[in-house]
């Protein structure tokens, strides 16, 4: 009964938004046509950010800046008892959460999925956002160019959902 429910969950709302429309005398057609088109300005406006950020960050791992970063990091890290192998992740996640994935299957395939780092890098991945992307698309979105503190607040949202992800794996698993 509850898989007939989850199977039919999607039409039975398509289903309800159309009666509710008809009840209500709206044109649900009109409704959905208008909707998208302004789906399309918003599109409009977050393309131009997000190219530029892609563009960052390709230029970053292009020219090695973002190892240099690796390096500097790993004895900070090491204090806050996250493993230095996720350095690159740290780095990479707050700007790109394609690249972010990259990275983490990367360190999977090396370290293997039951070790420290993989287990670390996973739940790093489940923990924390792509801040800039995010900040980027509702900022963008919603026309507001200065950021202000959101950003550096966002940064330590995500430094503590590092730190608490390396902390997760030490305690559940004992590393």
């Amino acid at each position: 009964m509850t898989d007939l429910l989850l199977t039919m969950l999607v039409p039975l709302l398509i289903m309800a938004v159309a009666l509710w429309g008809a009840v209500r005398r709206v044109d649900v057609y009109d409704a959905l046509v208008t909707g998208a088109g302004e789906g399309l300005g918003v599109l409009i406006k977050i393309v131009p950010p997000l190219v530029g950020l892609l563009t960052a960050v390709y230029m970053l791992r292009a020219s090695g800046a973002l190892e240099l970063a690796a390096a500097a990091l790993a004895p900070f890290l090491r204090v806050l008892g996250i493993p230095p192998e996720t350095v690159g992740l740290l780095l990479v996640r707050p700007v790109s959460g394609s690249a972010a994935l990259g990275v983490g299957a990367e360190l999977i395939s090396t370290y293997g999925p039951d070790s420290t780092i993989g287990r670390t890098a996973a739940v790093m991945l489940g923990s924390t956002e792509t801040t800039f992307y995010t900040i980027a698309v509702y900022f963008g979105a919603a026309g507001i160019t200065r950021t202000r503190h959101a950003v550096p607040a966002a940064l330590c949202a995500d430094l503590a959902g590092f730190t608490a992800a390396a902390w997760a794996v030490r305690v559940c698993f004992g590393a």
